[in-house]
């Protein structure tokens, strides 16, 4: 009896080859036309940019004109007559903007700092403790962003000098310690994490704190970041609360510093120029940087 061949396996084929030439040309293809639609959607893009732009290239610009550049008319838009980095040095020995730009540094640092940790313990025990009255609790740290902050600065300017901290660092901190927005982002962040990750902790046998520092924490990086600098930038661009509570150049932060750089008889708007561009170089750091943060930061709790 014949035996009939069996039938030969078919070979693998190889991957043909991608030509780089023919990937980049089918690309191009895939690009979508250059209508008119699009050109005048980047037109107007453009020229939003540049309106909301504009300010922050004249006082950088306007910080190294001299009398002769800044009070032209028409305004002039580049230092024609040479740049002069006179206005910095004038600014920072006319008053003690250093050592003011030093207590903004402080003073936002343990705001943002006080901020972090009061809401990271807040939203953990709202979300993972058994606690009495949990919606209670929320909504009253909800209620508590709703009172305008005028509305509470006499009561907290007087115990702060019944406790004799006028004119210290503590009196700049201590009232914004603590926020409700903290709590309330970090509360939606934590809601959105499984619950098998808790009971995974505690059968290993990790407690409250190692499990927090442990495991919420690194993941919730990107939240953390966006309310470190949503923390950071609110503290740095104080000034009423300031004003209020110090009394000496001394312990003055740097928003009052660039007032005290305009002076009647001999205004200069170049020194208030860069004091105000040394002002705001932090913030525009923390924007620039910390954007995605923000971005992935104010996101996280909103699908679970």
């Amino acid at each position: 009896m014949s035996r009939t061949a069996a039938p030969a396996a078919p070979q693998a084929e190889r991957p043909a080859k991608q030509d780089p030439r023919g990937t980049a040309s089918l690309r191009k293809r895939q690009r979508r036309p250059l209508t008119a639609g699009r050109v005048l959607t980047y037109a107007a893009l453009t020229l939003g940019a540049a309106v909301v732009l504009f300010p922050v290239y004249f006082g950088f610009i306007g910080a190294f004109m001299g009398p002769a550049d800044i009070n032209a008319y028409p305004a002039s838009l580049w230092p024609f007559n040479g740049f002069r980095a006179e206005n910095f040095t004038g600014a920072l020995s006319s008053i003690p903007l250093g050592r003011q730009y030093m207590n903004s540094v402080v003073m936002a640092g343990l705001i943002t700092l006080g901020q972090l940790v009061t809401s990271l313990f807040a939203a953990y025990a709202l979300v993972f403790l058994k606690v009495w009255g949990k919606a209670f609790w929320f909504g009253l740290f909800l209620c508590s962003m709703m009172v305008p902050a005028e509305a509470i600065i006499i009561p907290n300017y007087l115990t702060m000098s019944s406790a004799g901290l006028i004119n210290t660092v503590p009196a700049l901190v201590l009232p914004f310690l603590a926020h409700g927005f903290g709590i309330f982002l970090l509360r939606q962040a934590f809601l959105s994490f499984p619950t098998e990750l808790w009971e995974a902790a505690r059968i290993d046998g990790a407690g409250h704190l190692r499990f927090l520092l442990s495991v919420l924490v690194p993941l919730s990086k990107p939240t953390l970041a966006a309310l470190g600098i949503w923390s950071f930038l609110s503290a740095w661009n104080m000034y009423f609360w300031p004003l209020l509570v110090t009394q000496t150049p001394q312990m003055q932060t740097i928003q009052i510093g660039i007032t005290q750089l305009r002076s009647a008889d001999n205004f200069n708007a170049g020194l208030v120029l860069a004091g105000t561009v040394l002002a705001i170089i932090p913030t525009l750091l923390l924007v620039v940087f910390g954007q995605r943060f923000i971005v992935r930061g104010l996101t996280a709790g909103s699908i679970k």
